[in-house]
């Protein structure tokens, strides 16, 4: 289910609004996701914890 599709959100691993279907992503993977338009949670902000600048 899901396979080869997009996450939705990115998250910090210490955010409190993520789903079951999390796992985690070393920082290179957030960036490039983030970088191809998936959204960054708006709560725990990963983007700004990483230094990724739109």
């Amino acid at each position: 289910m899901g396979a080869g599709r997009l996450p939705v959100r990115v998250h910090t691993g210490d955010c409190w609004d993520t789903g079951k279907r999390c796992a985690p992503a070393a920082p290179e993977q957030v960036r490039l996701l983030l970088a191809e338009g998936v959204a960054a949670c708006i709560h725990c902000r990963p983007d700004t914890a990483l230094g990724v600048l739109e």
